[in-house]
């Protein structure tokens, strides 16, 4: 009997630490899950990928002048052409004037003294011959003046005065058409705002309801037919206004080179 439970006893202290191992085995193990458990739970989800659907349409930038054909088709071309028309025809007329003007515009220093020095060696004649072989508004007057000079100073300077506001009007001509684009391109957009008002309302009073589907196209037809309207005539209106300084730059240098030319037709007279 002591012999069964001496082997009983010697048989546990030899399982003892298996038991022990593996208890510690189990708990490491068990621990290890717990936290990896617990780094599951502290971790944020991932963000979820974006879905793309078939009805979602990916729109392209469009060119500028595609983005102008589809205004002017969504302003009503009825209303919109007169003010394309406007638009033409004044920049047609603006660029006539600007390349007029400029071919107008002449050294006026330097054909002052062609002339004094023609008169010194030439006489009346060949002053005559250099002014006619020069462009412009100024050589055109001081022909006019030479022609007259036999006839005195003073006749030269009427001369000078009559013939000086002919070139001033003929430096003039086509900006009275600008001006009338300039003022008829918003009256044709202001006219196209009423009319797609009175469409609106209308509409309006045939639904017998106001719902801003009905509406929504008479006002865009108004808005789009009057920003079109103004926007014309900021351009012509630029236009012009360089046509005008120009004018009056060609007028200046008029005045002042008439002034010096008597002022040359005066000491030659003395001096000869």
């Amino acid at each position: 009997m002591k012999k069964l439970i001496a082997l009983f006893m010697l048989t546990g202290l030899l399982i003892s630490p298996v038991i022990t191992k593996a208890q510690d085995t189990s708990e490491e193990a068990s621990a290890e899950d717990t936290t990896e458990m617990m780094e599951e739970a502290a971790a944020p989800d991932p963000a979820p990928a974006p879905v793309v659907t078939d009805d979602e349409v990916v729109v392209e930038e469009q060119p500028f002048h595609q983005i102008i054909k589809d205004k002017f088709i969504e302003g009503d071309p009825t209303f919109m052409t007169p003010v394309l028309i406007c638009l033409i025809l004044g920049l047609a007329v603006a660029l006539e004037r600007i390349i007029t003007l400029n071919l107008a515009t002449t050294n006026t220093k330097k054909l002052l003294a062609k002339v004094e020095d023609a008169l010194d060696q030439g006489g009346i004649e060949a002053a005559k011959d250099v002014t006619k072989s020069t462009k412009g508004p100024v050589a055109s007057i001081f022909t006019q003046g030479l022609m007259r000079y036999s006839e005195g100073i003073e006749m030269v300077e009427k001369s000078i005065i009559a013939y000086g506001s002919v070139e001033m009007g003929r430096l003039e001509k086509g900006l009275v058409w600008i001006s009338l684009f300039i003022s008829l391109a918003p009256m044709l957009g202001f006219m196209g705002t009423v009319i797609g008002m009175i469409g609106a309302f209308d509409s309006i009073e045939a639904a017998g309801d106001i719902s801003p589907s009905l509406v929504a196209g008479g006002i865009k037809i108004a808005l789009l037919t009057t920003v079109a309207g103004l926007i014309v005539a900021i351009i012509l209106q630029l236009f012009y206004n360089y046509c005008v300084a120009k004018i009056d730059s060609l007028v200046n240098d008029m005045e002042d080179a008439s002034i010096t030319l008597v002022d040359i037709l005066v000491k030659h007279k003395l001096t000869k």
